[in-house]
């Protein structure tokens, strides 16, 4: 049960990750993320925050001694307690058939957390008159996460999972699971670009680029850009993961093209540039 993982911190040391092409995933990671902290995973598209998230779920096997949580090697002991919520769910066509929501809360055991089940209702907004064939994206991410979430967790991996969330659902969302890490054992791992309304919700960043960890920590440990021109709050965290991504994307240079051509190197050549707009009929 959940109950077996008393102390759930997430722990890596020298993970290192190759996909079975070849290439580099992942390289010499490490990280120590306390027991109820609330880190954000932060990183340009490719940076490795969903390959992370996979290995520390289970999803991918991960290199023997490389990860821990709460002190236990996952892939020997397994990994009870552990959720992971990517969007591959609302992808899958068996959840946009004639399914209902209250069919799909009692297969994953609604009946057994009755107050909980209806805590992550009445917090995500969902209409148990709902048939997931007959509603949009939105609607189903906010089912897959009443669904994921409604057996207590102790850590709880998230990949992007709310971008389909209203702004609404998505704050209610996020302080529910600041609420969580407050009241009782857990850890959450938020890999995520939105950053509005998120100044005060997490306790750690990681910072990723091109496979590595660049910086990690209490969010307290990281300067943020003046007030100067009115920048305060939550723009100001923005501030400071774009003030990152730039920095990684002069490290990276631009992505490159057939031939090993950089797409810049290309512009309005053999039709990889932009049309001219005058030329447009």
């Amino acid at each position: 049960m959940a109950a077996s993982l008393p102390d759930p911190s997430v722990h890596t040391t020298n993970l290192t990750f190759a996909f079975p092409d070849g290439s580099t995933g992942l390289r010499d990671i490490n990280l120590d993320l306390p027991a109820n902290s609330r880190t954000l995973l932060i990183g340009a598209n490719g940076a490795g925050k969903t390959t992370l998230l996979r290995l520390l779920s289970g999803k991918r096997m991960a290199p023997s001694n490389t990860v821990s949580i709460a002190g236990i090697d996952p892939f020997s002991t397994g990994l009870e307690g552990v959720t992971y919520l990517g969007l591959e769910w609302v992808l899958n066509p068996i959840v946009r058939t004639d399914i209902a929501v209250p069919e799909l809360l009692k297969s994953v055991g609604g009946d057994h957390y009755p107050e909980r089940r209806d805590e992550l209702v009445h917090i995500l907004d969902v209409d148990m008159s709902w048939h997931l064939h007959a509603v949009s994206d939105g609607e189903r991410r906010r089912v897959q996460l009443c669904m994921g979430l409604l057996r207590p967790w102790t850590v709880l991996l998230l990949d992007e999972i709310t971008v389909d969330l209203d702004l609404l659902s998505r704050h209610n969302f996020l302080q529910f699971l600041k609420r969580e890490t407050e009241s009782r054992k857990c850890t959450i791992v938020y890999a995520t670009h939105i950053l509005d309304n998120l100044a005060a919700w997490p306790t750690h960043l990681v910072h990723m680029s091109l496979g590595k960890v660049k910086k990690w920590g209490e969010i307290e440990s990281f300067e943020m850009p003046s007030n100067d021109g009115g920048v305060e709050g939550n723009s100001r965290l923005g501030q400071l993961v774009l003030q990152w991504l730039r920095e990684d994307l002069k490290e990276r240079g631009p992505r490159r093209g057939p031939e090993g051509k950089s797409y810049e190197h290309m512009q309005g050549v053999g039709g990889y540039g932009l049309e001219d707009s005058s030329s447009r009929k």
